[in-house]
């Protein structure tokens, strides 16, 4: 059955940029992109999400895919509605060629259009990438912002690669429903080519 769908995305506030550095002078090195097995990603996202077997991902069963359904655009390049694992391999060496390894990354967290302040944000890279793409985290403000970022050290850039990632969304005290955290139908793609992102994108949890 098809997850339910009683949640709104909206045009907010996303900002990429991607955090790369010449390697020279007291600047540190580029951060370069995670390894991840192009070819392999793509295998192994048909595998988790192709339910009825046909070697593809369409219909429900992107629907239940929420990090490829919001890369749709992106994946699926002759409109057929269908994601295969080369179309998957296919974004993995677009990240690659970038040669970006961290960005910054901005969302806004709503409730019932209102800020969600305090909330815990995940970004969970999906489990086909690989070991190597590590989860991003951060606190909603006041305003519903937040930047999540991987655990880096003092002289590493904050940031988030780019990758394929499920949203997960928590607070202390807020009983926010399964389909926002742990089977969350939130996702989203991290890519500089993604030109949503530019304009931003607003999570609006509704329950």
């Amino acid at each position: 059955m098809p997850r339910s769908r009683s949640y709104c995305f909206s045009v907010a506030a996303l900002t990429l940029a991607a955090l790369l550095s010449s390697g020279c002078s007291r600047r540190p090195s580029r951060v370069h992109p995670p390894s991840i097995d192009a070819a392999s990603a793509g295998r192994e996202a048909v595998r988790q999400y192709d339910i009825d077997g046909d070697g593809e991902i369409s219909g429900e069963e992107l629907e239940n895919a929420p990090s490829l359904m919001a890369a749709l655009e992106r994946l699926d390049t002759d409109g057929d509605g269908v994601v295969t694992a080369s179309d998957v391999a296919a974004r993995v060496r677009a990240w690659q060629e970038s040669r970006v390894g961290r960005m910054s990354v901005v969302l806004t967290i709503l409730a019932g259009g209102e800020p969600l302040e305090g909330a815990t944000v995940v970004l969970d890279p999906e489990e086909f990438l690989g070991p190597n793409v590590q989860p991003a985290t951060g606190v909603t403000d006041a305003s519903g912002l937040v930047m999540p970022t991987i655990e880096v050290g003092p002289d590493d850039p904050p940031g988030v690669a780019p990758g394929f990632y499920l949203v997960r969304i928590t607070k202390e005290g807020l009983d926010i429903p399964p389909m926002y955290s742990t089977e969350t139908v939130l996702g989203v793609e991290l890519a500089l080519d993604a030109e949503e992102l530019e304009e931003g994108i607003t999570f609006d949890l509704r329950w």
